[in-house]
């Protein structure tokens, strides 16, 4: 097995806490799916917010999946003048025997323009 790196986003329409954790939700499933990966892959996961959301913490909505023995951290984004608003990211860290050109990114709901080079069209 080797250990990979996933990245993802997703963007909210406002900063409400169900929304929030429903979208963060929706990003970690469709990692895991598209990626063909169990919460058993998972080493661990980073997720951050941009500094206008602050309705919930984005590592409630993957404990709400059943994710409950991986470590997770959440950090606030930095604020950069013009930066895409309302946005959660995440990396997860995996153990899969594929390569690393094999990864599928995701990003979603207007968020592939963060790394077009990287979103799956």
């Amino acid at each position: 097995m080797t250990v990979r790196a996933i990245r993802g986003a997703t963007q909210l329409d406002a900063d409400d806490a169900a929304h929030l954790l429903e979208r963060t939700a929706e990003l970690m499933t469709t990692v895991l799916d598209r990626n063909e990966l169990t919460p058993d892959d998972v080493i661990s996961i980073f997720l951050t917010a941009t500094p206008d959301l602050r309705s919930a913490f984005p590592a409630v909505a993957v404990r709400q999946l059943g994710i409950t023995d991986v470590p997770m951290m959440c950090a606030q984004e930095i604020g950069v003048a013009g930066a895409l608003p309302r946005v959660v990211r995440l990396m997860a860290h995996v153990e899969t025997t594929k390569p690393r050109s094999a990864m599928r990114h995701v990003y979603l709901h207007g968020t592939t323009v963060l790394r077009d080079d990287l979103a799956d069209r």
